[in-house]
């Protein structure tokens, strides 16, 4: 088990004045098997009116409005996350269960390709080179050791607008590309497979009390008769150091923080992720 808390800190600094932000937060982690979020605040300067509401996804999301003129808006998301370990289910379906017409049809949304996902050049041979195993396990399994080994992780090589086949192109970008190289090739498999974002914990065996600087993580679920979690970026498994905090078809469908603001002013985005180890 481990307990953590983690304080996420936006700012957002405008040259001049806006008169108005509408914004929507992915900022709270969920509650679910292994994962129980014991406390989450969400302070926002300046804010006018807030809505909460669960989207499609299942994520919580905060809708807010600052209608106050303001050179900048701060955010700052504390949470309290206790995880514990959850064992996989075995064991995988075979390719003939997860291609059933009944599975492919309930699953649409998890194997439709996005601007973000679709396998662009090189990608079909990566895909390919794994179409032979003899189970989607394996074969998601090696898949994403695949992409971890022919990628290199270079932060500022892309953008947070980049698409999966323009990284795998240059392999080269962050762990939000990674996760959508793999979804898409999983896809073509005609595995079932999601967008996971959260926060990883950077350091091992935090020793209680200790604080490390972090920052949002992203990750795949893919479907085998149970989500089965899998980091491509990194290659270690899926646990007590992973915080998930939103789910969807790609990252357009999870990001912390989008909106628009009413001014000529140019805005400047800075974010800070503290995650300290309470037991």
């Amino acid at each position: 088990m481990r307990r953590w808390r983690i304080v996420h800190t936006t700012s957002l600094t405008y040259d001049g004045q806006v008169r108005a932000a509408h914004n929507e937060l992915r900022m709270t982690p969920v509650n679910e098997a292994g994962q129980t979020t014991l406390e989450n605040r969400i302070r926002i300067r300046p804010m006018t009116w807030s809505h909460v509401y669960r989207d499609h996804w299942g994520t919580h999301v905060m809708a807010m409005e600052s209608l106050a003129s303001h050179g900048q808006l701060e955010i700052e998301a504390i949470s309290t996350v206790e995880r514990t370990d959850v064992a996989r289910h075995t064991p995988s379906l075979d390719w003939a269960a997860v291609r059933d017409p009944a599975v492919q049809d309930r699953s649409y949304e998890w194997l439709m390709l996005s601007a973000r996902t679709r396998p662009g050049d090189g990608i079909a041979e990566l895909v390919d080179a794994v179409r032979g195993r003899e189970t989607p396990r394996a074969a998601a399994e090696e898949l994403a050791s695949l992409v971890r080994a022919e990628m290199s992780y270079v932060p500022g090589s892309t953008s947070v607008h980049s698409r999966g086949e323009d990284a795998w192109a240059e392999r080269s970008g962050v762990c939000q590309d990674f996760a959508h190289i793999t979804v898409g090739a999983l896809r073509s498999l005609g595995l079932p497979a999601r967008y996971v974002s959260g926060y990883l914990v950077p350091v091992r065996d935090t020793a209680v009390g200790e604080t490390s600087k972090g920052e949002s993580h992203a990750w795949v679920e893919y479907w085998d008769g149970g989500w089965t979690p899998v980091d491509p970026t990194n290659g270690t498994e899926v646990g007590v150091d992973h915080v998930v905090v939103a789910r969807g078809r790609d990252y357009e469908d999870v990001p912390p923080f989008k909106g628009i603001y009413s001014g000529r002013a140019t805005a400047s985005l800075g974010v800070v992720v503290a995650i300290t180890r309470l037991a």
